[in-house]
């Protein structure tokens, strides 16, 4: 049953996505979502009832546990495909509601970064790594990073189509810019940075796409093994947070941070002060001060 997505419904969910403007990683979560509801249903979505798609979000919530953003997801991507694909107004869409997830992301301190870094054992996943770390970067915004969005002039990077179909610049360190032309000259390719490995491990000059995510994943989850980070959670998006965190227990100012990131909203932004420990050692010694003169005897 799931092949019918992959059809008609498919191709159909695809042009109603895109003509709605929504980024390919949305694409792919939308139609994840359907896919799984028509794997669990059994049947056509054009067949599927109201109470069967209620009583399958609550499947989904009381019996598989998801997570609020889990749920935010399959929410959002079922009701697009229903209303805008199979054009159903049921009343049940217009009371789904997921929680809002509160939980902090995990950041690494500077030392951890260098830590994990320094156990990065080939040159192309050091690089990335290193460069989504100074950059702050997402995990497909490095990826995607082409020689042409190198400024060496302005030392700046040039990000296309972040979150968001947002355009940014982010300021690029000299020993940044100084990896990514040794590696760039590596394997020379005219467009990408980051190309392709080959089947036998060797960088191609003639790849159309990319790194894998898997390779730079990997490499990531092997190395904090190496360095025994204890952390949970640590991946490729941790080293973004962790930019952020450093960047303002430095004292660069949030809105500043907020612009480098492509954040949309400062309220996105603001997460990062619950993150950081600086400031709090000084109100701890005003507070104290403060409080002086209440010891009753």
């Amino acid at each position: 049953m799931a092949k019918v997505l992959h059809t008609k419904w498919y191709a159909e969910t695809v042009k109603a996505l895109q003509i709605n403007g929504k980024s390919e990683r949305t694409q792919q979560c939308y139609a994840r979502a359907v896919r799984m509801l028509i794997e669990h249903v059994g049947k056509e979505p054009d067949l599927i009832t109201e109470e069967e798609l209620r009583d399958y979000f609550l499947f989904r919530r009381n019996d598989c546990k998801w997570a609020p953003n889990t749920m935010k997801i399959c929410y959002c991507g079922i009701r697009f495909f229903f209303e805008h694909v199979i054009r159903r107004e049921w009343y049940l869409f217009n009371i789904l509601k997921s929680e809002k997830e509160r939980r902090l992301p995990c950041v690494l301190s500077r030392e951890e970064v260098y830590n994990i870094l320094e156990r990065i054992r080939t040159f192309h996943n050091y690089t990335y790594l290193a460069t989504v770390y100074a950059c702050g970067l997402r995990l497909q915004e490095g990826l995607n990073l082409q020689v042409s969005d190198i400024d060496k002039h302005r030392m700046n990077i040039h990000v296309h189509r972040g979150k968001g179909a947002l355009d940014r610049y982010v300021p690029l360190p000299n020993e940044t810019l100084f990896l990514l032309r040794r590696y760039w000259q590596t394997h020379r390719h005219p467009k990408l940075i980051f190309p392709a490995l080959g089947r036998s491990g060797k960088l191609r000059a003639d790849a159309e796409n990319p790194m894998a995510i898997s390779s730079v994943q990997g490499a990531l989850r092997q190395a904090c093994a190496a360095s025994r980070i204890i952390k949970r959670r640590v991946t490729i998006h941790t080293l973004r947070h962790s930019y952020a965190t450093h960047l303002l227990e430095a004292g660069v100012n949030i809105r500043v941070i907020q612009k480098y990131l492509g954040h949309a909203q400062l309220e996105t932004t603001m997460i990062y002060l619950h993150l950081t420990q600086t400031g709090q050692e000084d109100a701890f010694a005003i507070i104290d001060n403060m409080m002086k003169g209440f010891d009753h005897e």
